[in-house]
C-alpha cells in the first residue's frame, strides 16, 4: 500500500492534511494506495513555490524554454510505456488506449516547442512620425490546472507545455481517482530542466479546488470535467478576477444519412461509443440515424459488439472497466433507467462476462435501439459504455435534434454527400465537427473546445487559444526624438 503525495518546489513532499483518499486498481477493485488531500495551507504552500519560481521563469530566454520542453519530450517518448502502465493500473483503460493518450499528449508538448514562433509580436514603423508600435505578449505568473480522471496524461499536457514555455509558473491538481501520473510528469519536467517551483502538484478534492479557486497569487484557471462543475469553477474563478476556461460535459452526436457507408459508420459507431469504456468527454453517446438505414446499422453494430471482449486492460482485452465501484454502479443505474423507460437494450453490459477479476467495476457495451429525446439515457451525459441509437426522418430532423442539446462539444456527420457535409458543418451548433470522423479531436495547432453548455470562457485548450490564455498582450508606442526636434509645444497631438 502506497501513500501519494504532492510535487512542490522541485521534490516530492507530504502536506500538513491528514485526510487521505483511496487509490484502486479498477480491474481486481482492490485498493492500492491512498493519496493525500491538500488542505487550504497545502496549496498555498505550492503556489508560494510558484511565485517564487514564476518571477525568474518569466525571464528565461525562448531558447531555454524550448530546450527544457525538447528535453521533456524525449523522456516522456522514451518512457510512454512506462506512463500509460501507471495510467491502466489506476483508470482501468486498456494499455493500448493508454498509450494512445500519451501520443496526443505529446502532439501538444511538441506544439510547445514552437513557442518562440508562437509569441512573435507586431511591429509597425512611422505610425506617426518617427514614432513606432509594437505588441508583446508575456506571462500572466501563476496559473492552476484541474484536471479529470479520464486522461490523467493528456489533459495536464493540453495545458502544462504550454503556459510553462509562455513563461508562467503552473500548480496542477490531478483527479484524486488517478494522481500517480501527474506526479511522474512533474518528475520528469524536473528531469529536463525546469527549474524547482515552475511545476508543482497537489492531490486533493474540493477543498484543493475552492483553494486554487481562491488564492489571490493565481492568475489563471483550466479546468476540465462535468459541466456543473465546470460552471462553478467558472463563476467562482471569475468572481475572484481570474482568467477562467473551464470545460464541461457533453452528449456528443454522430448523424448517420442514408447514403453512407454503414459498415465504415458500424466501426465508427463501437470505436467511438465503447473505447475508453465510454469514459471520454467526446464519445459518441447518440447515435441519430436518418431512416430507412437504422435497422440495418443497428444490425452491423451489434456484429461488432458481439466480438468485443471486456476485462483487465492489462489482457490484450478491448475494453477494460470503469473507474471507481461507485462510478459503475452510477452507469448501471442509467442502464436500468432505459430499460425502465421502454428502450431496446440491443446489447444489454449487464450481462458481461469480463476476463479479469470479479471484483472489478465491470460493466459491459450496451447498445439501446429507439430512445426518445426525452429520456435520460439521451438528456443525460452518462460517461460510460452506453450508445443511444435516435431514428429520426430526415436532415433537417437531425440537426435540429443535435442543436437543441444543451451541449455543444463534438459531433459528427456521417455521409458520402459532400453538400450535405458541408451543410452540416455550417448549421451545427457544436464546437468541433468531424466529417466521416467520430471523434473529431484537433490537432494540436488547433485548439479543443466547445461550445454552450460545454465551455465557460471565451479561449479554448492549446493551439493560438491556448497562447493566448496563457499570456496576456501588451503594445508599447515609442518615440526616440531627434535632438533637432526639440522645444515645447502645449498643442494637442496630431497623427501627422
Amino acid at each position: 500500500m502506497t501513500t501519494i503525495g504532492h510535487f512542490v518546489d522541485g521534490k516530492r513532499v507530504s502536506g500538513a492534511s491528514a485526510r487521505r483518499g483511496e487509490v484502486f486498481d479498477p480491474a481486481t477493485g482492490r485498493r492500492t494506495g491512498e493519496v493525500e488531500l491538500a488542505s487550504a495551507a497545502d496549496v498555498a504552500d505550492a503556489v508560494q513555490a510558484a511565485a517564487r519560481a514564476a518571477r525568474a521563469w518569466r525571464d528565461a530566454s525562448l531558447a531555454k524554454r524550448t530546450a527544457v520542453l525538447f528535453a521533456f519530450r524525449e523522456l516522456v517518448n522514451a518512457r510512454r510505456h512506462r506512463l500509460a502502465e501507471v495510467i491502466t493500473a489506476e483508470h482501468g483503460k486498456v494499455l493500448a488506449d493508454a498509450a494512445g493518450e500519451v501520443q496526443r499528449g505529446l502532439e501538444v508538448v511538441e506544439y510547445a516547442c514552437g513557442i518562440p514562433s508562437a509569441l512573435r509580436g507586431g511591429f509597425s514603423e512611422n505610425v506617426s512620425t518617427e514614432v513606432d508600435s509594437y505588441s508583446l505578449r508575456q506571462p500572466l505568473g501563476v496559473v492552476a490546472v484541474i484536471s479529470p480522471f479520464n486522461f490523467p496524461v493528456m489533459v495536464p499536457l493540453w495545458f502544462i507545455p504550454v503556459a510553462v514555455a509562455c513563461g508562467n509558473a503552473v500548480v496542477l491538481k490531478p483527479s484524486e481517482k488517478d494522481p500517480s501520473a501527474a506526479l511522474l510528469l512533474a518528475e520528469w519536467f524536473a528531469e529536463a530542466g525546469l527549474p524547482d517551483g515552475v511545476l508543482n502538484v497537489v492531490n486533493g478534492d474540493k477543498e484543493a479546488v475552492d483553494a486554487l479557486l481562491d488564492h489571490p497569487d493565481v492568475k489563471a484557471v483550466s479546468f476540465v470535467g462535468s459541466t456543473p462543475i465546470a460552471r462553478y469553477v467558472y463563476q467562482r474563478g471569475t468572481a475572484a478576477g481570474k482568467r477562467v476556461q473551464a470545460l464541461g460535459g457533453a452528449k456528443n452526436h454522430m448523424v448517420v444519412l442514408p447514403d453512407a457507408d454503414l459498415d465504415l459508420a458500424a466501426d465508427a459507431a463501437v470505436n467511438a461509443g465503447f473505447g475508453s469504456a465510454g469514459e471520454r468527454c467526446m464519445a459518441i453517446s447518440a447515435l441519430v440515424v436518418v431512416e430507412p438505414v437504422a435497422d440495418a446499422l443497428v444490425g452491423r453494430i451489434a456484429e461488432r459488439m458481439a466480438g468485443l471482449r471486456t476485462g483487465d486492460g492489462r489482457r490484450g482485452c478491448d475494453m477494460g472497466p470503469l473507474v471507481t465501484a461507485a462510478h459503475a454502479a452510477k452507469v448501471r443505474s442509467y442502464v436500468e433507467a432505459g430499460v425502465a423507460a421502454g428502450a431496446v437494450p440491443v446489447v444489454d453490459g449487464r450481462d458481461v462476462e469480463p476476463d479479469g477479476d470479479a471484483a472489478g467495476f465491470w460493466l459491459g457495451p450496451t447498445l439501446f435501439d429507439h430512445v426518445t429525446p426525452e429520456m435520460s439515457i439521451y438528456t443525460d451525459e452518462i460517461f460510460g459504455p452506453v450508445l443511444s441509437v435516435l431514428r429520426v426522418g430526415s436532415y433537417g430532423e437531425a440537426v435540429e435534434l443535435v442543436n437543441a442539446s444543451p451541449y455543444g462539444n463534438g459531433t459528427a456527420i456521417f455521409t458520402n454527400d459532400g453538400g450535405a457535409a458541408r451543410r452540416y458543418q455550417h448549421e451545427v451548433e457544436v464546437g468541433m465537427v468531424g466529417i466521416n470522423v467520430p471523434i473529431p479531436v484537433p490537432m494540436a495547432y488547433y485548439s479543443f473546445g466547445g461550445w454552450k453548455s460545454s465551455l465557460f470562457g471565451d479561449l479554448h485548450a492549446h493551439g493560438e487559444d491556448g497562447v493566448r490564455f496563457f499570456t496576456r498582450g501588451k503594445v508599447v508606442t515609442s518615440r526616440w526624438l531627434d535632438p533637432r526636434h526639440g522645444g515645447v509645444n502645449l498643442g494637442f497631438p496630431t497623427q501627422i
